[in-house]
This record gives structure tokens, sequence and C-alpha cells, in this order.
């Protein structure tokens, strides 16, 4: 299962609206992750026997199948993203399920307040005015350090915001022409901002669980709703985007219980 799970994180990693994070989140990588990040050698030998599946089906979707998705999403984005869209809502009631048994008594609060607070975030970020920013070592530490956050942080798109920002065409040019001026600013943003806050984010989840366990689930519902399409284009489309929403449901809730087994 954690084959299949790598190969759908690996294809929504690079396709728009897709967040990889909400996807690890949601096939329970998410909290593994961190702590790998946190510390690697002893979260290793732990979980090897799920990173090592995960990151050889994380390969094979990435350089296999995304070019696949990636032509049903020149065909319909609407169609493509229901399908990512029942993915996700298909793990949701594992992921409530796991939350609620870690302590019945822990208040929904963290979860509605996360749900709301999220959804706002990432509202303004998609309609919010472009700011240009000159492209110097500051500008490039600064898109690591968001690039950094959008590791941390499930559904955060750092590419929206160094379009926002101006920053997104100077970034890509110079990582395209391996130019080590923008290179080494931008990799030292990333390794500093996920490092540091894989460590916070690993120390919650070990003391705090029940609250951090709602407050991840708000971001992924928060974003999930974010690729919602707002429109179908008439009966047809409906009907082939709720079978692919059922498709993905489906698939979703057997690698759940399959895993279980």
């Amino acid at each position: 299962m954690y084959v299949i799970q790598g190969a759908i994180v690996g294809v929504g990693a690079i396709l728009p609206g897709v967040s990889g994070g909400v996807l690890c989140v949601a096939f329970g990588i998410y909290e593994p992750m961190m702590a790998l990040l946190t510390n690697p050698v002893k979260s290793f030998k732990n979980y090897y026997k799920m990173f090592i599946p995960f990151l050889i089906g994380w390969v094979l979707g990435f350089i296999f199948l995304a070019k696949g998705v990636e032509y049903l999403f020149e065909l319909s984005p609407t169609v493509a993203l229901m399908l990512f869209f029942g993915l996700i809502c298909g793990t949701l009631p594992e992921l409530i399920k796991s939350s609620e048994k870690s302590d019945p008594e822990c208040s929904w609060t963290p979860f509605v307040i996360t749900l709301a607070l999220a959804f706002l975030f990432f509202h303004v970020l998609e309609n919010g005015a472009t700011i240009t920013m000159a492209p110097n070592f500051g500008s490039f530490v600064l898109c690591g350090v968001l690039w950094g956050l959008s590791l941390i942080v499930p559904g955060m798109s750092s590419s929206t915001i160094l379009i926002i920002l101006g920053l997104f065409e100077p970034l890509t040019a110079g990582i395209g022409s391996l130019d080590f001026n923008v290179l080494l600013p931008f990799v030292t943003g990333i390794a500093g901002t996920t490092l540091l806050l894989a460590r916070v984010v690993n120390m919650l989840y070990t003391k705090h669980y029940p609250i951090m366990s709602k407050v991840i689930l708000g971001f992924v519902i928060a974003s999930s709703l974010k690729i919602l399409p707002s429109s179908f284009g008439g009966i047809g489309m409906l009907v082939i985007s709720m079978i692919c929403f059922a498709g993905g449901f489906i698939v979703a809730r057997y690698m759940d219980t399959a895993k279980d087994k």
C-alpha cells in the first residue's frame, strides 16, 4: 500500500492546486516524515518499512504516472481535481477516528479555529495583489523559507506566494541555470526552516498529539476545499467528475482498510 500511496503523492506534488503535504497527512506519512527530519537515524530505523516502499512509489509516480495525470489535467482540470479531492476525502474518516481515539475528551475547538483561519489564509493568498520584491540574496533566502514552510504546513503553496511577491520567475530561472547566487541562499532558507520547524512540529506531536492532530486535520480540510471546483460546465462533466470523486474515495478507503489489516 505504501508504494501506491507514494506514487499518488509523487503525482500530486507536481500538479497545480494539489498539495503533496496534504496527501502525506492523508496517508499517515506526515508525522513520521517530521520525525525523520528531526532525528534521521533513529526515525529511519523505526519507519524504514514505511519509508522505503513509499519512496519507491514516489519516484515511480513522479517519473511514470505524472505525465498521464498531467494529460488528464490538461483535458479537464475539474475531473483531475475531483479525483484527488476524492482521494483526500476517502482518508478523512480514518484521520478523524485516529484523532478522536487519541483523546476522546479533547475539544474540537482547535480544529474549528484552524479550519477557519487556514481557509481565510489560503483565500487571501490566491486573491492577493502582486507585490514586487527585488531578486537578491535576502529575497532568495525568503524563497527558501517559504518552500520550507510549504513542506511543513499542509496545503500551503509556496509557488502562489512567490508569484505574489514577484520572485517566482527569477527563482525558477536561477534554478534552471544552476546559478549559485540563487541556489545557495535558496537551499539555506529551505534547510534552516525545515529542520527548525520539523523539530517544533515533532515535539508538539509528541507532547500534544490530540490537539496537533486536530490542527493538522483543519489544514487538510481547508486546503482540500480550496481545490474543489466552483463549476462543472454541464451535467455530463458533473457526472464524470462525481464518478472520479467516488473512484478516488473508494481507492483511499480500500488502502486505509488494507493497511489496518
